[in-house]
Protein backbone atom coordinates (compact mmCIF):
# COMPACT_ATOMS: atom_id res chain seq x y z
CA UNK A 1 0.00 0.00 0.00
CA UNK A 2 1.44 3.40 -0.94
CA UNK A 3 1.41 6.50 1.29
CA UNK A 4 -1.60 8.08 -0.47
CA UNK A 5 -3.72 4.96 0.05
CA UNK A 6 -2.56 4.71 3.66
CA UNK A 7 -3.42 8.38 4.35
CA UNK A 8 -6.86 7.94 2.77
CA UNK A 9 -7.66 5.18 5.25
CA UNK A 10 -6.71 7.15 8.36
CA UNK A 11 -9.49 8.78 10.37
CA UNK A 12 -9.91 12.54 10.00
CA UNK A 13 -9.62 14.41 13.29
CA UNK A 14 -12.15 17.21 13.51
CA UNK A 15 -13.42 19.70 16.06
CA UNK A 16 -16.90 21.15 16.48
CA UNK A 17 -18.18 23.86 18.77
CA UNK A 18 -21.47 24.25 20.58
CA UNK A 19 -22.22 27.84 21.53
CA UNK A 20 -25.54 28.72 23.15
CA UNK A 21 -26.73 32.28 23.75
CA UNK A 22 -30.21 33.23 24.86
CA UNK A 23 -31.58 29.79 24.08
CA UNK A 24 -30.16 29.77 20.53
CA UNK A 25 -27.31 27.73 19.10
CA UNK A 26 -24.62 29.07 16.75
CA UNK A 27 -24.63 27.13 13.48
CA UNK A 28 -23.34 27.55 9.97
CA UNK A 29 -25.12 27.03 6.71
CA UNK A 30 -22.53 25.70 4.28
CA UNK A 31 -22.22 24.51 0.72
CA UNK A 32 -21.37 20.81 0.52
CA UNK A 33 -21.29 18.28 -2.33
CA UNK A 34 -24.80 17.32 -1.16
CA UNK A 35 -26.06 20.92 -1.26
CA UNK A 36 -26.55 23.42 1.55
CA UNK A 37 -26.31 21.89 4.98
CA UNK A 38 -26.35 22.96 8.64
CA UNK A 39 -23.46 22.20 10.95
CA UNK A 40 -21.82 23.44 14.08
CA UNK A 41 -18.77 25.56 13.41
CA UNK A 42 -16.38 22.72 12.70
CA UNK A 43 -13.31 21.66 10.80
CA UNK A 44 -10.09 19.72 10.71
CA UNK A 45 -7.27 19.81 13.23
CA UNK A 46 -4.09 21.29 11.74
CA UNK A 47 -0.59 20.00 12.50
CA UNK A 48 0.90 21.54 15.63
CA UNK A 49 -2.47 22.91 16.79
CA UNK A 50 -4.16 22.05 20.07
CA UNK A 51 -7.74 20.80 19.88
CA UNK A 52 -9.21 23.80 21.78
CA UNK A 53 -7.19 26.18 19.56
CA UNK A 54 -8.56 24.43 16.46
CA UNK A 55 -12.09 24.83 17.83
CA UNK A 56 -11.57 28.56 18.41
CA UNK A 57 -9.95 29.06 14.98
CA UNK A 58 -12.64 27.18 13.06
CA UNK A 59 -15.41 29.09 14.85
CA UNK A 60 -13.80 32.44 14.07
CA UNK A 61 -13.18 31.51 10.42
CA UNK A 62 -16.70 30.17 9.86
CA UNK A 63 -18.83 32.56 11.96
CA UNK A 64 -16.69 35.65 12.75
CA UNK A 65 -17.30 34.94 16.44
CA UNK A 66 -14.35 34.81 18.83
CA UNK A 67 -15.06 32.09 21.38
CA UNK A 68 -13.41 30.52 24.40
CA UNK A 69 -13.80 26.74 24.83
CA UNK A 70 -14.95 25.89 28.36
CA UNK A 71 -15.40 22.13 28.20
CA UNK A 72 -15.57 19.03 26.08
CA UNK A 73 -19.04 17.61 25.37
CA UNK A 74 -17.75 14.39 23.89
CA UNK A 75 -15.62 12.52 21.40
CA UNK A 76 -17.58 11.02 18.53
CA UNK A 77 -16.69 8.56 15.77
CA UNK A 78 -18.70 8.58 12.55
CA UNK A 79 -18.28 6.82 9.19
CA UNK A 80 -19.47 8.94 6.26
CA UNK A 81 -21.74 6.80 4.09
CA UNK A 82 -20.63 8.34 0.76
CA UNK A 83 -16.90 7.79 0.79
CA UNK A 84 -16.45 5.75 3.95
CA UNK A 85 -14.22 8.34 5.61
CA UNK A 86 -14.03 7.86 9.36
CA UNK A 87 -14.28 11.08 11.35
CA UNK A 88 -13.27 11.48 14.98
CA UNK A 89 -14.98 14.64 16.26
CA UNK A 90 -14.04 16.45 19.45
CA UNK A 91 -17.11 18.52 20.33
CA UNK A 92 -16.44 21.48 22.59
CA UNK A 93 -18.76 23.80 24.44
CA UNK A 94 -17.69 27.43 24.33
CA UNK A 95 -18.67 30.96 25.29
CA UNK A 96 -19.12 33.57 22.58
CA UNK A 97 -16.98 36.61 23.37
CA UNK A 98 -16.89 39.00 20.41
CA UNK A 99 -18.39 39.20 16.93
CA UNK A 100 -16.67 40.89 13.97
CA UNK A 101 -19.43 41.45 11.38
CA UNK A 102 -16.89 42.84 8.89
CA UNK A 103 -14.82 39.63 8.89
CA UNK A 104 -15.33 37.51 5.75
CA UNK A 105 -16.42 33.93 6.36
CA UNK A 106 -14.58 30.86 5.06
CA UNK A 107 -15.13 29.77 1.49
CA UNK A 108 -18.24 27.60 1.34
CA UNK A 109 -19.90 29.16 4.37
CA UNK A 110 -23.16 30.79 3.31
CA UNK A 111 -23.98 32.30 6.70
CA UNK A 112 -23.72 31.93 10.45
CA UNK A 113 -27.05 31.75 12.18
CA UNK A 114 -28.54 31.31 15.64
CA UNK A 115 -31.29 28.68 15.88
CA UNK A 116 -33.43 27.50 18.77
CA UNK A 117 -33.42 23.81 19.55
CA UNK A 118 -36.90 23.50 18.05
CA UNK A 119 -35.78 25.19 14.81
CA UNK A 120 -32.76 22.90 14.64
CA UNK A 121 -34.92 19.78 15.08
CA UNK A 122 -37.38 21.04 12.45
CA UNK A 123 -34.49 21.36 9.98
CA UNK A 124 -33.02 17.91 10.70
CA UNK A 125 -33.09 16.97 7.01
CA UNK A 126 -30.57 19.78 6.40
CA UNK A 127 -28.01 18.59 8.98
CA UNK A 128 -24.61 17.78 7.52
CA UNK A 129 -24.29 14.67 9.70
CA UNK A 130 -26.23 12.96 12.49
CA UNK A 131 -23.60 14.37 14.87
CA UNK A 132 -25.08 17.89 14.63
CA UNK A 133 -28.12 17.04 16.73
CA UNK A 134 -26.42 14.31 18.77
CA UNK A 135 -23.78 16.74 20.10
CA UNK A 136 -26.42 19.33 21.01
CA UNK A 137 -28.59 16.68 22.68
CA UNK A 138 -25.60 15.56 24.75
CA UNK A 139 -24.86 19.21 25.63
CA UNK A 140 -28.50 19.79 26.64
CA UNK A 141 -28.36 16.63 28.80
CA UNK A 142 -25.53 18.29 30.76
CA UNK A 143 -22.67 16.22 29.41
CA UNK A 144 -19.44 18.15 30.11
CA UNK A 145 -15.88 16.98 30.45
CA UNK A 146 -12.99 19.18 31.60
CA UNK A 147 -10.71 20.68 28.96
CA UNK A 148 -7.67 19.15 30.67
CA UNK A 149 -8.98 15.72 29.64
CA UNK A 150 -7.18 16.35 26.35
CA UNK A 151 -3.47 16.28 27.15
CA UNK A 152 -1.01 18.12 24.93
CA UNK A 153 2.18 16.05 25.16
CA UNK A 154 5.50 17.70 24.38
CA UNK A 155 8.53 15.98 22.93
CA UNK A 156 11.01 14.83 25.60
Amino acid sequence: MDQVEDDARRPAVTVAVIVERGGRFLLVEEETPAGRRLNQPAGHLECGESLPAAAARETLEETAWAIVPTGLVGIYRWDAPGDGTTYVRFAFVAEARKHDPARPLDTGIVQALWLTYEELVARRAEHRTPLVLRCIDDYRAGQRLPLDLVIEASPP
